[in-house]
């Protein structure tokens, strides 16, 4: 059989959950809207105090006791006019969590949503149909319908309603440091990354306005000999840091009321809602004092690099345009979300079959096969070798869950997954 030669670029494994620290900027800042700088930083500092005084002001019983939930969406266009518009590049849903809010239990739980998720849009010209472009192709209709489609696709996929939305941009957290002074960060090592982030650091504490901040959790190669903050892992500590020193600097009993109040006039223009001033009072006494939490789905396993091929009910076209993706299961997801009212995920996609349906041929390393055959694979080993970067599978032309199937029991998130040129008995595996 001859096979494809995979793609020679590889991805490092992405840590799914990236910028949860957001969630709880956003919460915090678009609640100031309503709820005013002092009686803000109450509710916060002091939740019961603050919590009477909200009441005092608009009544109690805002939002009852039943869940709400809310789609939080980071823009990551470019020169965007407001965070519902495409700018010059982008436009997608660069982050997606929901936060889950049960005023009966007190708890906050924000669901991270891995932005490259696989998903079936069939009445969409998509080519490459991830959970994150439902953000565009609905920023393509309008600028209301951006939230709304991530809104109904993210609904599906969780098994969760979603009535409500807030979107912000880059830009946005960009101002959010600057409407504060800025924020102290200790630089470790030297980082200088020209043709990705712009950072441009040297090592030691420093304060940093909102670009140098947005640079530095942004980095992607460091080029200045090091290897600090060189991988995905590091960058979200980086992320999760500076969103933590923003975080405490608003919530500081030291902090300037004024400040508060200049970075809530700033992100009326950065930040997008469809709620009333009345649920967001209702969703600042739910949250004041609640626990938070997060909940991760899908993991580094999922992710794979899938070659173009038929795929019928995945778009309009009926064919999958090749990039990486994350492969969920949904039977997965609905178990970690159960808990929280899930009534089923739905991903849109054929299921995926269990290890014991699918044969296969390895080719290669005895260690992947033996990995396979414990996992309850039918395997037949063939020796050789395999050439090559990339773990190579090929499934029979139609069964293209049998290759995600195998990608996510090897974990390594950059098998590259493809059809066969003929059709077969079962699944080949070349592993160098």
């Amino acid at each position: 059989m001859t096979h494809q030669r995979p793609r020679a670029n590889q991805r490092r494994p992405r840590k799914v959950g990236r910028w949860i620290g957001l969630a709880i900027v956003l919460i915090i800042v678009i609640l100031g809207f309503v709820l005013g700088p002092k009686t803000l930083l109450d509710l916060v500092l002091h939740p019961k105090r603050g919590a009477e005084e909200v009441t005092s002001q608009v009544g109690g019983g805002i939002i009852g006791n039943k869940p709400v939930n809310i789609l939080l969406i980071a823009n990551n266009a470019r020169d965007a006019s407001n965070p519902l518009s495409l700018g010059t590049g982008g436009g997608q849903a660069d982050i997606l969590i929901v936060a889950h809010v049960d005023p009966a239990t007190h708890v906050v739980s924000l669901i991270s949503i891995p932005r490259d998720t696989l998903i079936a849009m069939p009445d969409y010209d998509v080519p490459i149909p991830k959970i994150k472009t439902t953000f565009t192709v609905g920023l393509n209709e309008s600028p209301q319908m951006g939230p709304k489609l991530a809104m109904q696709y993210v609904s599906k996929m969780i098994g969760m309603p979603i009535d409500d939305y807030i979107v912000t941009d880059f830009q946005g957290f960009a101002n959010a440091i600057d409407a504060v002074g800025g924020i102290t960060v200790d630089v470790k090592e030297r980082i200088y990354d020209p043709g990705h982030s712009g950072a441009n650091l040297n090592p030691g504490v420093q304060t940093l306005n909102g670009q140098q901040a947005l640079a530095y959790i942004r980095v992607r190669q460091n080029d200045a000999g090091n290897d600090y903050r060189t991988n995905d892992f590091q960058r979200q500590q980086a992320e999760m840091q500076v969103l933590d020193i923003l975080k405490q600097k608003l919530l500081a009993s030291s902090t300037n009321p004024s400040k508060v109040s200049h970075l809530i006039q700033v992100w009326k223009k950065d930040v997008v809602t469809n709620m009333t001033n009345q649920q967001l009072l209702g969703v600042a006494m739910a949250t004041s004092g609640s626990t938070m939490k997060t909940v991760y789905l899908g993991s580094v396993k999922d992710s794979m690099d899938l070659a173009s091929a038929p795929a019928p009910g995945i778009n309009k076209e009926n064919y999958l345009t090749g990039a990486y993706y994350d492969v969920l299961d949904a039977n997965e997801i609905t178990k970690v979300l159960k808990p929280l009212g899930s009534t089923g995920a739905d991903l849109g996609l054929a299921p995926i079959p269990a290890p014991s349906q699918i044969p296969v041929t390895v080719y290669g390393s005895q260690v992947v096969a033996d990995e396979l055959q414990k996992a309850g694979y039918p395997v037949t080993y063939a020796g050789s070798s395999a050439s090559g970067a990339q773990i190579q599978i090929y499934y029979p032309p139609g069964d293209m869950p049998w290759g995600w199937a195998i990608a996510r029991t090897l974990g390594t998130a950059n098998e590259w997954v493809a059809p066969a040129q003929s059709q077969m008995n079962g699944a080949v595996v070349y592993a160098p």
